[in-house]
């Protein structure tokens, strides 16, 4: 698993996630997804900054891109706030998943290189919903 921040005298300094610009193959794998995770329960979407924001009721859980990525031009990202022992022992193990904390929340992004990486990518942004509806709403 790869992580985003850098030392700097001695101290983990975060750096701002990187936002290249996407392939027009992930534009389609992004709506893909988008179109699948759609029929579930409580969900909405919010665009910003060139993303598809999912959530689960308020709860922000994955960003998918439109025209701008989270890491690598061809990942999506999702969100665990403390993942359990089984989840993290799949996140630290798939090569396809990087990291990087925003908002004291662990975000992670995995990279899809083909079709077949779109139903691993559906599961693991079924675990971050499953996850998020688990969270407390900050209101």
């Amino acid at each position: 698993m790869r992580d985003s921040g850098k030392q700097v005298r001695g101290k983990l300094k975060r750096e701002r996630p990187k936002l290249p610009k996407v392939s027009e193959e992930m534009k389609a794998w992004s709506a893909a997804l988008s179109a699948e995770v759609a029929g579930w329960p409580e969900i909405r979407t919010r665009t910003f900054f060139g993303f598809n924001a999912l959530y689960r009721g308020e709860q922000i859980f994955a960003v998918l891109p439109r025209t701008r990525a989270m890491g690598t031009p061809d990942s999506i990202a999702f969100k665990f706030e403390s993942p359990r022992a089984r989840v993290r022992k799949l996140l630290e193990t798939d090569p396809r998943i990087g990291s990087t904390e925003m908002q004291a929340a662990r975000w992670y992004t995995f990279e899809l290189s083909e079709d077949a990486h779109l139903r691993d990518a559906l599961e693991w942004l079924g675990r971050a919903y499953e996850a998020a509806g688990k969270r407390k709403s900050r209101a």
